[in-house]
């Protein structure tokens, strides 16, 4: 039997097409089919070129991934707060104590202390009672300035220490001495006194108060309210010259204008007398009064020890504090009335202040002068003379016994002046 014949080209196959899209595809043989020698081979069809596009969808994507991670945030914010604000589980152990450091500040004001304390005391002051026996009527402090031999010598307030009949003085271990008075001075409440040096371990450091600043710190060491002694109370400078008038003679009338320092550290009764001191543990006061007013907190005030220190050693020495004067008897121009001053003084109406000269004592340095009863004293050296308190102030801080000084005055309606030597006061006179 003959073989049929072969087609002769391919157009003369009936299934066959060379258009792609005129006809079936050829099919894709699966992996494990047999292929035929007389199959077309498989192409692979051009897959199309992908749009563009991508980058748009790819941001949108990524701003919906945020705002969905802040939503799970704000979400989960609650019970994440929660475990983060939890109270720290508490243990049984006993805690480790941490070493406590003072700063080089505190440090200071520490050892200031320690070079001062044992050398302030309390000072008691007893008087005679009805019974004949002493009894306790005020308490006070002092401070140890100066050892010498066998004494050792404290200064404190005049207040302290007046009408005493006899002085207890308590150093700071306890130990109780008997005191003696060498000297008191009423115009700046300052008084000395001697005890046993056997017992005193140590002496105060004398500052220079001129030197201070407002501001700095300061310490108050004392004996409040008599039982708690040597108490420390700390502040700072308020002014460093506050000019006080005050009454030094108990007559109801200022006649001394007190030079002292403004401090706000706590001055309660009992401190009187007691040190004030700087960070160096150096004495640059005394201790004084307070302005005691429910509506006034922080006002305490100090001898400064420039001020002090002289008449300190006055009353160590001699007992007393020998002043200057003028040698007359003085009353305020404000104590005359207008027409007083106008008719019999002839001051000018815009003369209304200064000191009137009521007498003169025989010999003295204002008669001498020449200067005579009515005269109206408006200035010494320069300075103002507004009242008595501002006469003692000029003579008592700015001269001494022998100097001469230049005073001005009014007499009949004329402004003068004249050159009156200083004589050693007298207990009548000025």
């Amino acid at each position: 039997m003959d073989r049929p014949e072969e087609p002769r080209n391919e157009s003369d196959q009936p299934y066959a097409s060379t258009d792609e899209t005129g006809g079936f595809p050829p099919r894709r043989p699966s992996e494990d089919e047999p292929v035929s020698p007389y199959r077309e081979p498989y192409e692979e069809e051009p897959q199309e070129p992908k749009r563009r596009g991508g980058g748009k969808a790819f941001f949108v994507g990524l701003i919906g991934g945020i705002i969905g991670a802040l939503l799970i945030a704000l979400i989960a914010w609650p019970f994440v707060r929660d475990e983060m604000t939890s109270p720290t589980p508490v243990s049984n152990a006993t805690p480790e104590q941490a070493a406590t450091k003072a700063t080089e500040s505190e440090n200071d004001i520490v050892s200031a202390v320690g070079q001062t304390k044992e050398a302030v005391v309390s000072v008691t002051n007893l008087q005679s009672s009805f019974q004949g026996t002493d009894q306790e009527t005020g308490a006070g402090s002092g401070v140890i300035y100066k050892k010498d031999g066998n004494k050792a010598y404290v200064v404190t307030n005049y207040h302290v220490v007046e009408g005493a009949s006899r002085l207890s003085v308590t150093l700071s271990d306890g130990t109780a001495l008997e005191a003696k008075v060498l000297g008191e001075d009423p115009t700046y409440d300052l008084a000395v006194l001697s005890i046993d040096s056997s017992k005193v371990t140590q002496v105060v450091k004398l500052g220079d108060s001129d030197t201070l600043r407002a501001g700095e710190t300061v310490l108050a060491i004392g004996n409040p309210l008599g039982i708690f002694a040597n108490s420390v109370t700390r502040g700072v400078i308020s002014a460093q010259e506050r000019t006080v008038p005050v009454d030094t003679n108990k007559d109801g009338q200022q006649d001394f204008n007190t030079e002292v320092i403004q401090t706000d550290a706590a001055i309660n009764p009992g401190n009187s007398g007691g040190a004030l001191i700087n960070t160096s543990g150096q004495l640059i006061g005394i201790n004084s009064m307070k302005i005691a007013e429910a509506s006034v907190e922080g006002v305490g005030f100090a001898i400064p020890i420039n001020e002090a220190l002289p008449i300190m050693r006055d009353l160590e020495q001699n007992g007393e504090v020998i002043r200057p004067q003028l040698g007359i008897q003085i009353r305020d121009v404000q104590e005359f009335p207008s027409g007083f001053r106008e008719d019999r003084l002839k001051l000018p109406s815009d003369v209304n202040r200064g000191i009137v000269v009521v007498g003169l004592t025989k010999n003295s340095g204002a008669a001498k002068a020449g200067m005579k009863e009515n005269d109206v004293i408006v200035e010494i050296n320069g300075k103002d003379i507004n009242s008595f308190a501002d006469l003692k102030s000029v003579l008592y801080r700015d001269a001494k016994v022998g100097d001469n000084v230049k005073v001005t005055f009014y007499r009949g309606g004329e402004k003068q002046t004249l050159d009156v030597k200083l004589s050693a006061q007298a207990a009548t006179v000025q």
